[in-house]
């Protein structure tokens, strides 16, 4: 191929991309038709993104938009369809946000057939548990399904690390300084007393005996997952429904799951199953922390044992200094505070940064965290060492 062809294709692409960018009536100066897959692929993004036409048929500058899927469910199932065949999963999963923000597609995801049509991911769960209580009977099971669906995909994800780190955090604490035989851990006994070595005699004289913990064999800490459900919080209610289900699997661990906005919702008891506690959530509303650490309080009954872990925005609508002594209260009787301002993979979201430099002044620093260093959050909290605290500037 010589060097004169080569340019001439690289152009042509080059023309076709920035078509497929600009979308119809903007690419005109590209001179570039669009044929087969190209074309369909255009037809779904202007069907999502296309400019909205003036009364002369004209498009407008003015940045508004208009759909051409239509207000039925057929026609969004079919389109739904079409940017799967053509579009990775991740750009598929943005398509469909884009498509519920702009063009008020929730009301649509109430039909089974379009929701049989979605790719699930986490903020189609979010919005789906926002429809909850308006959700008719017909649509529940297959809301249920693929709610049920993105919960095992992030429990498979998820949980052999958690519990892994989590048993290491817990046995470490657990460990006794003067166990039997069977339970002596010799690799630790050995490096800790390494200074003991006797040359002539080939041996070390431990002066120290390290055990083995015995998390797995009874309950050694609480845990109490305190999660705001106001609307901002879906993705967060998500993850957390699954850590805590996660927590709860694990024998060495109490676990307490609590949800609030002005009211509290104790849903410790379906912890056996992460859906059941998704639908027991119902997003939107105000938020009154005060009151749902008030109801954490009063179930804690081994403080020096426990972590309390709050995951809120901490835009707070009920007493604010209440709810600053209470936490205070809670850290003065040996318990583990952890505030999360999101337990998600979007980073540090919008919050009350009074609120959080409040807490910080207790000791009790609030950052957002993602779902892979959450484990690291607990293990830290459980063994009472300083927090893995990520930079608040680089998750904004």
């Amino acid at each position: 191929m010589t060097r004169t062809t080569t340019s001439r294709d690289d152009e042509t692409e080059r023309l076709r991309r920035w078509r497929l960018v600009l979308g119809a009536a903007a690419a005109d100066g590209t001179g570039h038709e669009l044929h087969g897959r190209d074309a369909a692929m255009d037809a779904a993004l202007t069907a999502l993104y296309g400019r909205r036409e003036d009364t002369d048929g004209h498009g407008t500058d003015r940045g508004r938009r208009t759909a051409g899927l239509g207000a039925s469910a057929p026609g969004v199932a079919r389109w739904l369809g079409d940017i799967r065949t053509y579009f990775p999963s991740s750009v598929v999963q943005v398509m469909q946000r884009d498509a519920i923000d702009r063009l008020g597609l929730s009301a649509l995801l109430l039909e089974p057939e379009m929701l049989e049509a979605v790719e699930a991911d986490v903020h189609l769960v979010g919005t789906l548990l926002s429809l909850n209580r308006v959700m008719p009977e017909t649509t529940k099971e297959t809301a249920r399904a693929v709610i049920r669906k993105v919960v095992e995909q992030l429990e498979k994800k998820l949980a052999t690390r958690t519990r892994a780190t989590l048993n290491g955090a817990l046995d470490r604490s657990a460990r006794i300084s003067r166990p039997r035989h069977r339970d002596i851990d010799w690799d630790r006994t050995i490096r800790a007393n390494l200074k003991n070595y006797l040359p002539e005699h080939r041996t070390v004289v431990p002066e120290r005996l390290i055990g083995h913990g015995r998390a797995a064999r009874s309950v050694k800490k609480d845990v109490v997952l305190c999660i705001d459900q106001s609307g901002s919080m879906a993705a967060s209610v998500v993850h957390a429904s699954v850590f805590g289900a996660v927590l709860a699997s694990m024998r060495a661990l109490d676990t307490r799951l609590v949800v609030f906005d002005t009211a509290v919702v104790d849903l410790t008891d379906q912890l056996d199953d992460p859906v059941d506690v998704l639908f027991g959530t119902q997003l939107g509303g105000g938020t009154d922390i005060n009151r749902a650490l008030a109801y954490c309080q009063s179930r804690i009954t081994r403080p020096a044992e426990t972590v309390v872990v709050l995951i809120s925005d901490l835009y707070e609508g009920g007493i604010r200094d209440e709810m600053l002594k209470r936490v205070a209260a809670m850290q003065a009787s040996g318990v583990q505070f952890v505030t999360l301002l999101a337990l998600s993979d979007e980073g540090a979201p919008a919050y009350d940064r009074d609120h959080a430099a409040a807490l910080a002044a207790l000791g009790a620093p609030a950052f957002a965290c993602t779902p892979d260093l959450f484990p690291d959050v607990m293990a830290a909290a459980l063994e009472k060492r300083p927090l893995p605290i990520p930079d608040m500037a680089e998750q904004r």
